[in-house]
């Protein structure tokens, strides 16, 4: 008998999450939760809050005043700060992204973020774990995943999706530490070239098409007016 056709999509869209996190894991096998996220659906709530909730809830304000405290430097503990966040919205998608040309929803109302014991980030999950894919790059055909029409369609796609959590991170920063936008913005660039630089070679994968694709990413954002590559640019 067959299956339902959407307990069928439902499975093939588990099942290449699934692929996409075990290759983000196997990157640095010593340290999984580097560059993979979770699906919200298969964990506890102990230690996870919702970005969009966690953001106007003060997360920010604790994580900074925790970190100042142990730091001698302010503003590097505000830099520390932001990194982890950006790294949470951003870095671990465009990991994908340059390794595979291929993305989560990294939007605002889908991301979660996870602590250490320490009170550091430490992992990232995801409500809804569907993987777009471009057009006629899928390896798993179409079924389980959302398909965009070309690589210049998933950068404004995803450039759209980072931009609001993004901007509320920068903005809360702003306020309890003094982080200026230009040195925010900075490190969202700082990110992206880490990984388009970095990632190819943890996943043996083409160098040129990584950083086709980080540039890529970076235009789409400073295309929305986020001074994204001031200090920070890939070169060919």
């Amino acid at each position: 008998m067959l299956e339902p056709m959407t307990t069928r999509q439902a499975r093939d869209a588990e099942a290449a999450f699934g692929r996409a996190c075990a290759r983000l894991r196997a990157l640095q096998p010593e340290h999984p939760r580097v560059y993979a996220v979770a699906a919200m659906a298969d964990q506890g709530k102990r230690r996870w809050w919702k970005l969009s909730e966690g953001l106007r809830e003060g997360r920010i304000e604790l994580m900074y005043r925790r970190h100042a405290a142990e730091m001698i430097s302010a503003d590097t503990a505000a830099e520390v700060v932001a990194t982890a966040l950006i790294h949470a919205v951003i870095g671990r998608v465009a990991a994908l992204l340059v390794a595979e040309g291929r993305a989560w929803d990294p939007g605002l109302e889908n991301l979660w973020v996870h602590h250490d014991n320490d009170g550091g980030i430490d992992w990232a999950g995801l409500e809804d774990t569907t993987i777009r894919v471009i057009d006629g790059e899928s390896r798993d055909g179409r079924s389980g995943v959302v398909t965009l029409p070309c690589e210049r369609a998933m950068y404004v796609w995803l450039a759209h999706r980072c931009e609001p959590s993004l901007t509320l991170i920068q903005q809360g920063l702003a306020r309890c530490s003094g982080l200026s936008a230009r040195r925010f913005w900075s490190l969202v660039g700082e990110s992206l070239v880490g990984a388009a630089t970095y990632v190819p070679a943890l996943a043996r994968t083409d160098a040129e098409d990584g950083a086709r694709r980080g540039q890529g990413l970076l235009l789409a954002l400073e295309e929305r007016g986020l001074p994204v590559r001031r200090t920070a640019c890939l070169v060919r």
